[in-house]
């Protein structure tokens, strides 16, 4: 049963062309991959997913609910941890959390349950006084991930989450996902540009690049498909060698700039 499903996807910035016209779906409980270099749309594709922003063309649906009818039904089905910081430095670690179940709504007694709950399960329960600015990168991201699953969502969203954390740490935040999709059923949807994190992770992966999807599949069958070795092989195989700017993700930056601007 899908849980995501998305038709003919198209995000267009003035005369760029972010996403150009993807499909795909993800399954309920999968564990699901975007591999890309660069630029490639990866990004983008999330924000619009997340309601963040809209697209230019398309139909997108989330545990059932229109990303562009009904937002507010779909925001309450997912949790995000975004690629940069999204955290108050200047409020404790359970602060943080605390005001994001305000925001969702979630009931006082059941709230301050679920954040005992979810500080002990990324191991951060003893810490939960401290401000979030002596935190490390990795105790951010463990804290994220903890607001994100706050208000019990069926899909969790994770923007290049391990970008800048060292291998342990990595490795670490990987285990409390399985543990969380293996014994909750959530669904997590990825984007990342790690080739061993995308093969030793995903379920399924797309590969996509210059905003289009350019193959899908398990890791093996992405071998299979383009005669290659390992995965890194056929990703450079599909996607060139060539080092890429940013431009997706800077074109993104400055549309979203702008719009807070003439606010």
């Amino acid at each position: 049963m899908s849980i995501i499903e998305v038709k003919n996807l198209t995000k267009k910035f003035g005369d760029f062309t972010a996403v150009d016209n993807i499909s795909f779906t993800v399954e309920k409980g999968e564990i699901f991959a975007f591999l890309g270099p660069n630029g490639a749309g990866k990004s983008t594709t999330i924000k619009i997913l997340t309601t963040l922003l809209s697209p230019s063309e398309g139909m997108l649906t989330l545990d059932g609910h229109d990303v562009k009818k009904n937002p507010n039904d779909v925001r309450h089905s997912f949790g995000i941890v975004f690629q940069d910081p999204s955290l108050d430095d200047e409020l404790t670690a359970y602060e943080n959390i605390e005001f994001h179940g305000v925001l969702y709504n979630v009931p006082k007694k059941i709230r301050r349950e679920r954040i005992e709950q979810l500080m002990k399960f990324v191991e951060l329960w003893d810490r939960k006084d401290s401000l979030v600015k002596e935190f490390s990168g990795g105790m951010k991201r463990r804290l994220e991930i903890a607001r994100g699953l706050l208000h019990h969502p069926k899909i969790l969203f994770l923007d290049e989450p391990t970008l800048g954390l060292d291998p342990q740490t990595r490795n670490h935040m990987w285990e409390y996902l399985r543990e969380l999709n293996k014994n909750e059923g959530i669904t997590i949807f990825f984007t990342t540009h790690y080739m061993e994190e995308a093969e030793k992770i995903a379920g399924r992966i797309a590969i996509i690049d210059h905003g289009k999807i350019v193959m899908s599949g398990t890791s093996d069958e992405l071998k299979v498909k383009t005669n290659t070795k390992s995965l890194e092989e056929a990703f450079l195989k599909l996607t060139g060698k060539d080092i890429r700017k940013d431009e997706a993700n800077t074109v993104d930056h400055m549309r979203m700039r702008h719009k807070i601007w003439r606010r």
